[in-house]
């Protein structure tokens, strides 16, 4: 047996997934689309928010397909089935904060920023791949950055802490920087 049929049993029927399933699956979602985007995810939806829409419901499809009977997110108006980067920011995430040394960032969580802008807010997602072993890996992010037809891209977090533009790098002194996130649903 697989390992990830022998974890759900031990789970029990009314558990659902583990936790950790589900963040290796997006993960796995996410860095497919590095190497070659995905014909299943819309073209209209191809931006960072969609990256993690589409990325969290391939792993709800390989790990929990009974989840994808509701849908995944929250709003302002009740549950949707898409949910921007700033809704998901207001509704579908919770805080973790905003230095990465004094935190427990998992495979799956998300970095966010914020660009005033006078058209309005600009909201930005990235996800977080953390080694399972942190002595022997650094922690990644992948997103994509907003273009049309732009690919997906992946880079080590302390590169971006170090060599992105200012208001790009995930600092605490970089009031851009939103923090990390986690998904509520994956808090409890």
């Amino acid at each position: 047996m697989s390992a990830l049929i022998l974890l759900l049993l031990a789970a029990g029927p009314e558990a659902g997934p583990p936790v950790t399933l589900l963040r290796q699956a997006v993960a796995d979602a996410a860095i497919a689309q590095v190497k070659k985007i995905d014909a299943r995810w819309n073209p209209e939806q191809r931006d960072c928010a969609g990256l993690v829409r589409f990325s969290l419901r391939q792993a709800y499809k390989r790990v929990d397909p009974r989840r994808l009977e509701r849908p995944l997110f929250s709003t302002a108006t009740g549950p949707a089935d898409f949910a921007d980067a700033e809704t998901m920011l207001g509704f579908n995430l919770t805080g973790l904060g905003r230095d990465e040394r004094a935190l427990t960032v998992k495979t799956g969580d998300v970095l966010a920023f914020r660009q005033a802008r006078d058209s309005g807010d600009v909201f930005h997602l990235m996800l977080v791949v953390a080694p399972s072993d942190k002595a022997h890996g650094e922690i990644h992010v992948v997103y994509h950055p907003g273009e049309k037809d732009a690919p997906v891209r992946v880079g080590r977090l302390s590169e971006l802490m170090r060599e992105a533009p200012g208001e790009w790098r995930p600092v605490p002194q970089n009031p851009s920087f939103l923090g990390f996130f986690r998904f509520k649903e994956w808090t409890s």
